[in-house]
Parts: C-alpha cells; structure tokens; sequence
C-alpha cells in the first residue's frame, strides 16, 4: 500500500511475562481493568527511567508477548469512519495476518520523541549534517500561500524546497518541539553517534518493538480504545485546531481541539500505560525494518527484525497532521531512508544491559 495522504510518495490483550518490575506488573493491571491515571482513580507508580548526556529521557519497557496487527474488516472500519472514502479501508492489507509476537528482552525507549534541541546539540558536538542541508535540495515546509491542489500529487507541503530544512519547517518550533524533517539516515547517524560517546547501544526501535511499546497492553485501535474521537486526549493529530489551515479536509478533522495547529511540545498529551508520550501523533518515527506488504505473513514468531533488504523504510504512529485512520497502532506506512518530510521525526532507544534485565 502507499503512503497516507499527508505524506510524500517518495517511492486480544498480549499476555506479558516477565516484566521487568513491580511498576510495570501494576501499570498494567490498572490498564487492564480499565481504569484512568488521568482521572485519578489510579496512580501507578512511574516505571524506571534513565537520562542520557542529551537529556533525552528513556523509559524501561518490559519483555513480554503481544498481538502484532490489525484484522478490522473493511466494513467494520467504514462504520467508524464514515467520511473517508471506501477505498482507503482496502489499503490496508499489510496490517494482516494479525500475529503473536514476543519480546523477549526489556529496552530502554525514548520517554519521548527527539525534540529540536536534542538534535541541535547532536549536530553541535558530532558534526554531522543532516540530508535535507547536505545535498542541498532541503526539505518540506508549511507554507500559507502553497495550493495543494496545484501539484499533480496533492502533498499538503510545498517542496523539496533548500528554504525548509530540520530547522526550518515553516512554523515555530521551540527546543521542546519533536524534530522534524530527518531522514532514517539521519536518525540512524544520531544513533550510531550516541552509541560510540556512551558506550551503549543506541538505535532505532524494530517496528514490533515499536507496535508493542505503543500498545502498552491493549489491543485496541488506540491504547485507550477505539473511538477515533477519544485521540484527542493523549495525540496531536488532524483536528479542529488544525483544521482552519486545511479547510479542505475538513471531513477527516476530529470534532476536539487537542490545542496544537502545528506540532506540540513534547509530553504535551497523557503517556500510555508504559510512560511513553505521542507514540501517536506529534510526528511520525521511523523504525528500523524494510517495509514489504506480506512480511507479517512468514514474520519470526520472536523479535522480528522486518525483511532483510527493500527499498523503503518504515515509519510509525502519525503526525500532528494524520487523520484518525492513520494514527491507529496497527497502521504502517514508510519512505525511502532519504525522505524529509516536515512530519517525520524519530524516537530512539537504547538496548537493555544486564542489570537492567534483573531488575
């Protein structure tokens, strides 16, 4: 399948064992009898977290088993989403075979996305320059007088354009905003850099990894549930806050306001039941595997890695500017490792040693 809309076409319940701790064993408890931390009625108590010579924060997240995909019918996703056109729930298909995937170490995941201000320090002490300055032909941007209409693809974005770049994406983004415009080699780099300064291993997540740390539990279309309204709540995503700059769609814009035209600070919204912030919306994040439409078909049964070589990388978890559809858990969607895109950003983690494996 392509790319969502909004991007550039530039090419039941798991069963956790194990867990690495008490604080993770009663997060999920309060998930799975349904109650809310936000509401006060339950505090779980904050899993293990650790700081890195970024600041950037990262959370523990246990081993464990999980359900991998989607099997939502055409049907059933046309009831909820009633003004999207029949085709898109044909789109579809390599969420299925919906498949039991286990985790089978703990890992440490970013609390959040990578925000501006990390990266801006990775640049300052690597050296390293990111794609879309590199080549020169920089990147995506938001620009008020730029017709969507007028191109023959319909991006909501105009470029590649030298004016927009990982700094520059045509609106105000402070420290604390997700970076955007990366590429997967930028993300890559980022990782490969931390890796050698710490003396740890940094990288991106699998995109089972990712599936499981942002289900947190749940088996859901979201972490809290199904109703697409219900994103408002914890995901900057496509609603009425955006919608004045894209009265086009105005049929795909969530009734809510989740506060943010644009991108949100990080940690903005409620974290899942694993403490981890705008795993849906805020920007996409990459992953590490390739993308192939059948791969969930013959996928290892234990820390799939995705297939062994392609030509496009895969991404996860929607945008400030997704639609409801496509800021499902199960949703994939990817780009080429070159792609910048003013909605794409990353979030890296960090592999377990064996301490933290005890804990």
């Amino acid at each position: 399948m392509g790319a969502a809309p909004d991007a550039p076409h530039t090419t039941g319940r798991p069963s956790v064992r194990n867990p690495a701790t008490r604080a993770t064993q009663l997060v999920l408890l309060a998930l799975s009898l349904g109650l809310s931390a936000c509401a006060g009625l339950v505090r779980p108590p904050a899993p293990p977290s650790q700081v890195n010579s970024l600041g950037m924060k990262f959370v523990l997240i246990p081993a464990g088993e999980f359900l991998m995909g989607s099997d939502e019918s055409p049907q059933g996703l046309a009831r909820d989403f009633p003004s999207y056109e029949p085709r898109r729930f044909l789109q579809l298909g390599d969420e299925q075979p919906v498949h039991r995937v286990r985790i089978s170490k703990p890992f440490w995941l970013g609390q959040h996305e990578v925000t501006v201000g990390q990266f801006r320090a990775y640049l300052e002490a690597s050296g390293h320059v990111p794609e879309s300055v590199a080549d020169g032909t920089g990147a995506y941007g938001y620009n008020p007088d730029y017709d969507p209409a007028s191109t023959a693809r319909g991006d909501a974005f105009e470029g590649r354009d030298p004016r927009y770049s990982w700094d520059q994406p045509g609106f105000a983004q402070s420290d604390q905003s997700p970076v955007l415009n990366v590429t997967w080699n930028d993300a890559v780099a980022m990782a490969r850099w931390l890796s050698q300064q710490e003396g740890r291993t940094y990288r991106l997540p699998t995109e089972a990894e990712w599936e499981y740390a942002c289900r947190a539990g749940s088996r859901t279309r979201y972490p809290q549930g199904d109703d697409p309204q219900s994103l408002v709540q914890v995901a900057n995503v496509f609603d009425a806050a955006a919608l004045p700059y894209w009265p086009r769609w105005q049929a795909y814009a969530l009734a809510g306001s989740d506060g943010h035209a644009f991108s949100a600070p990080v940690g903005s919204l409620a974290a899942n039941a694993f403490g981890l912030h705008d795993m849906l919306g805020n920007a996409w994040e990459w992953v590490a595997d390739w993308h192939d439409e059948a791969y969930y078909a013959s996928s290892p049964g234990v820390d799939p890695t995705g297939p062994e070589d392609g030509g496009v990388k895969v991404r996860r978890g929607g945008s400030w500017h997704s639609w409801a559809l496509y800021a499902r858990c199960a949703f994939r969607n990817w780009n080429t490792p070159q792609t910048r895109y003013t909605l794409v950003g990353m979030r890296l983690l960090l592999e377990a040693e064996d301490d933290d494996r005890r804990r």
